[in-house]
């Protein structure tokens, strides 16, 4: 066992911020600084996971940073790092220039200072510098549309984090502290506008539905990013703030179930593989935030899933899955898409088997009904997948080659990742996986391939997503009076 000294920890921080600015300055070495700045995550990563407890790092006092480094903030920032890697491996073959590379860190390093926040100011900086990177990003190709999304998502993240600030004030003049766990002496509206921020830059039930467009439009390896990593961000403050307050566990549980089932439906009827894929990630999150105690291990495999499915998803012929039906892909493609959409299903022999099996122990009776129902949903939906007609005759497109080394790397965590629960595989999980699958495949079969059903998207427009905001600020409200004992709140 060993103990991370404070100065690793905040040396890990900053790297990527030395080696993204240093990119601009050496040109040349853009992908292999990238490449160090993701294998020493990498490193990090195993080094949390190795130390002997949980620390927390106090910088200045009570008004300055505080830093929390455990096994839960290790799953999250391992999915960082070998998502990071992947997408750097994938672009490596690319023409993307210096400004891409360097983009791409400086996210990496933003994400990371977010997964080590244990405090209410750090975490707004790092969540805004992660805007910045992301908006960059999204906006890469300088299309009109690709602008646009980016300028649309940094609109709507800003005004979420307006929400968010005017909390973290309420808890500093409550507490005269920053720190997640003075959310349980705070105001009940506290809690209601730093939840808003968070629920909406991490795509969360209806203030989620930014994420379909914005991935829709975005290249393939940013997706990935903004799905397999960025949104995780807001998703592990608010599984901290669950741990930490025991009173605002439910909220956090609520809001679970509530994505999961939101997304999916969208995700079952959805035509448009990115789009499904993104209302996927909606639905996923919720799992997530479902059962807090064991949220890292379910964000490894969904981060590792759905990078695999975006860079899958850019390769194929067509994004609409009618199309797609309609001509059979090369089935070297389709082993890796295949995988991937076996273990966000929750096939044994994946990994995604035992996160579901794990996250399902630990599920409260009141959610347990709601979140098998968005299993069985998630089975049908990446049915459209595994389905897609094959032949080994087909061609492999040009972009095989590029997919192939990031995709052994993401894959294979998939199957590493068992390790992390063996006690998985007891014979009542299996069977339970294999009938949630069954189920799942079946209704697909008879219901949903049989029919074209299309949802409104003009929740999804940007005065709508606006409004979302604050009718879910009152919502929030009402929702902390309700569940949070009077003992509790301030007067």
């Amino acid at each position: 066992m060993i103990e991370i000294a404070p100065i690793w920890a905040i040396t890990w921080v900053a790297f990527p911020f030395f080696v993204g600015f240093s990119i601009y300055l050496l040109p040349h070495l853009d992908r292999y600084l990238a490449l160090a700045v993701t294998l020493a995550s990498v490193t990090f990563s195993i080094l949390v996971f190795l130390q002997e407890s949980p620390q927390t790092f106090q910088l200045l006092d009570s008004f300055g940073v505080t830093l929390t480094v455990d096994a839960l903030g290790g799953f999250f920032i391992l999915t960082s790092a070998l998502v990071t890697l992947a997408v750097l491996l994938y672009c490596w073959p690319s023409d993307k220039t210096s400004f891409f590379y360097a983009q791409l860190i400086l996210l990496h390093g933003s994400v990371n200072a977010a997964f080590l926040c244990a405090d209410f100011i750090s975490l707004y900086v790092a969540l805004e510098v992660l805007s910045i990177a992301s908006f960059l990003l999204v906006s890469y190709s300088r299309s009109p549309r690709s602008i646009w999304m980016g300028l649309r998502y940094l609109f709507i993240s800003n005004t979420a984090m307006l929400f968010y600030l005017v909390g973290t004030a309420l808890v500093f003049k409550a507490t005269h502290s920053f720190q997640y766990v003075g959310l349980g002496e705070s105001p009940p509206e506290a809690t209601a506008l730093i939840f808003l921020g968070l629920l909406s830059k991490g795509g969360i039930f209806v203030s989620g539905l930014w994420l379909p467009q914005t991935h829709s439009q975005s290249e393939s390896p940013v997706s990935a990013m903004l799905s397999g990593v960025v949104v995780k961000t807001a998703v592990l403050a608010l599984v901290r703030c669950a741990l930490l307050v025991p009173s605002v566990d439910p909220i956090v549980r609520l809001a679970g179930v509530g994505t999961a089932l939101m997304g999916v439906g969208y995700a079952v009827f959805e035509k448009d593989s990115k789009r499904m894929l993104a209302f996927h990630t909606v639905s996923q999150l919720g799992f997530v935030l479902a059962a807090p105690p064991v949220a890292g291990f379910y964000a490894l495999t969904h981060g590792l899933v759905k990078a695999s499915l975006f860079l899958v998803a850019g390769s194929l012929p067509s994004k609409n899955f009618k199309e797609l039906n309609k001509q059979p892909i090369a089935l070297s493609l389709w082993c890796l898409g295949a995988i991937a959409a076996f273990s966000i299903s929750g096939l044994p022999l994946l990994a995604g088997f035992g996160a579901k099996t794990l996250t399902t122990k630990e599920l409260l009776p009141w959610q347990v009904i709601a979140m098998n129902v968005a299993a069985v949903g998630t089975a049908i939906s990446f049915a459209k997948f595994i389905f897609l007609p094959k032949s080994a005759a087909v061609k492999a497109p040009e972009k095989f080659k590029m997919l192939l080394l990031p995709m052994v790397l993401l894959l294979g965590g998939l199957f590493v990742s068992n390790a992390f629960y063996p006690k998985a595989y007891a014979l009542d999980n299996i069977l339970k996986a294999v009938v949630t699958i069954a189920a799942g495949w079946l209704i697909y079969w008879v219901v949903i391939k049989r029919i074209s059903i299309k949802l409104p998207q003009g929740g999804e427009r940007l005065e709508h997503l606006i409004g979302v905001m604050s009718l879910s600020a009152v919502a929030l409200s009402f929702l902390v009076l309700y569940l949070m004992p009077p003992e509790e709140l301030m007067p």
